[in-house]
């Protein structure tokens, strides 16, 4: 399960409080994208409309342009494959205020692609300063066990 594409901002962005694996609906120009790692999931979110879940805003280029349709957008919004337990769970999750359903990864399991969403809290600024120092004194621990050995 080699991972594609990574949404590095989210764990530093957000409080990831439950993860899903799910499908997507994609083209195939857009499956030989994502193999070669194009693609940006950063700005990206998801929604639930009645019985069907979106990803939207996410930038998935074609693997050769010139070839791509004239009609293509590469910000379309894409359908996410999930069970209907699934779906109704994430459905409660969202109309909870405050929560809000992102992408994390994008990578393959066999020969399918699969995105890794998550339901996720945002976190305030100090708690950003707070990861940032655990970040930093693990870093220097890091260091100090190295230079021991």
């Amino acid at each position: 399960m080699p991972t594609l594409i990574r949404n590095k901002k989210a764990t530093f962005n957000y409080e990831i409080l439950e993860k899903f694996d799910a499908g997507i609906e994609l083209f195939g120009f857009e499956v030989k994208s994502i193999r070669n790692k194009h693609g940006n999931i950063e700005a990206g979110h998801i929604t639930v409309r009645g019985d069907e879940v979106f990803l939207l805003n996410t930038n998935i280029p074609p693997y050769q342009p010139a070839n791509a349709p004239d009609s293509y957008d590469p910000e379309r919004n894409r359908r996410l494959l999930l069970t209907k337990k699934e779906i109704s769970k994430l459905a409660g999750l969202e109309a909870k205020k405050g929560l809000t359903i992102i992408p994390i990864s994008m990578y393959t399991k066999g020969n399918k692609i699969k995105v890794g969403i998550a339901v996720v809290k945002g976190k305030k600024k100090f708690d950003k300063r707070e990861s940032i120092k655990k970040k930093d004194t693990q870093r220097d621990v890091d260091r100090e066990i190295k230079g021991r050995f």
